[in-house]
């Protein structure tokens, strides 16, 4: 796909999730089979530029590129000079927050809360398009504040004529959070008004859901979060129904295994030993899911402290997972768990 320049392997993007989509994941999910990956949210506060948090977000060191950094805030001088300092630091795109419904978010008027404003979205896009004239820039928001005020068509209008590059829409409103199914009407309607890419998102989460929303709306690419955590491989399944129209068979417990041992390694090394157990514990949740007797394991995963005994419990619950799978002759992992 050539996008904004860039040649990607398909139209599968990974989105931009806070805790979740680190270098580590990111480099993960693009190397089984997501086009591009973008990075969580990276605070347009420039007095937190020099926090550990913020400098590991805007650490690229060997990663695949393009790379896609996501900034939010609700000052438009802040968000350029964000801007500038996240091209200086690597960034090939810039893609504007304006999608996040958490409180703490859109309490001082970022992440999703900017819809309600629309002349202040204006200023945003306009300050940050010309604070890097020679990045493209894209943005991600929802289809409205609440099911009263879907105005993502105007939004996506403001984007457009502001320089934006390319927009990415989650078919839910702020006020629905992550509640209820995604609906694309929104998404539809606006990829018939604009030309630039349209990206749709949310409820992604099969070969079989990406070819209908495609169709569905015509988007450009389908754009995968919460689906893709435990499950990073869904990014190739996608691809492989897209070209071929076959499913592939889900991936065996060793394979997952395998997987997630490489995960777990980066996460150490990302992070250092001590946080890196911290977070790699809602990952190990996430692969585990669907797998027998994973809810015992997990709790039991919650009160180890080393890295040693992290990666000791994980290949004991593997090693026994894939005993059972040869021993039943089927496979333990249940996609739909």
């Amino acid at each position: 796909m050539d996008f904004l320049g860039f040649q990607l392997r398909n139209n599968l993007f990974v989105a931009p999730m806070a805790g979740v989509t680190d270098r580590p994941f990111r480099q993960l999910c693009k190397q089984l089979g997501a086009g591009l990956a973008v990075s969580e949210m990276v605070t347009s506060n420039s007095l937190l530029y020099g926090s550990a948090k913020t400098r590991r977000r805007a650490n690229h060191d060997g990663e695949v590129e393009p790379i896609s950094v996501q900034i939010a805030g609700a000052d438009p001088a802040m968000m350029a000079e964000a801007a500038r300092y996240n091209v200086d630091e690597g960034a090939q795109i810039i893609d504007i927050n304006m999608g996040c419904p958490a409180k703490k978010v859109c309490n001082v008027m970022a992440g999703s809360a900017l819809m309600q404003n629309e002349a202040l979205v204006a200023k945003i896009l306009e300050a940050v398009v010309n604070a890097v004239p020679n990045t493209p820039v894209t943005l991600k928001f929802r289809t409205g504040w609440n099911r009263d005020n879907r105005n993502a068509p105007a939004i996506a209008h403001i984007a457009q004529e502001s320089g934006i590059r390319a927009i990415a829409i989650h078919g839910r409103t702020r006020a629905d959070q992550y509640q209820g199914e995604a609906e694309y009407d929104t998404i539809a309607d606006v990829k018939s008004r604009v030309n630039i890419p349209v990206i749709a998102n949310g409820d992604i989460t099969s070969p079989q859901k990406a070819r209908f929303v495609l169709d569905y709306t015509q988007a450009d690419g389908v754009m995968i979060g919460r689906a893709a955590q435990g499950r990073p491989w869904l990014f190739r399944e996608i691809e492989h129904y897209l070209r071929t129209g076959a499913l592939l068979p889900p991936p065996q417990v060793r394979e997952i295994h395998a997987i997630l041992r490489g995960h777990l390694a980066d996460l150490y090394a990302f992070y250092g030993e001590q946080t890196g157990v911290k977070i790699a514990r809602k990952h190990i949740g996430w692969y585990t899911k669907g797998l027998v007797g994973a809810s015992h394991f997990r709790h039991a995963m919650n009160q180890l402290q080393t890295v040693e005994e992290q990666i000791a419990a994980t290949d004991e619950f593997f090693l026994a997972e894939d005993g059972l799978a040869a021993t039943n002759d089927r496979l333990i992992y249940k996609e739909a768990a």
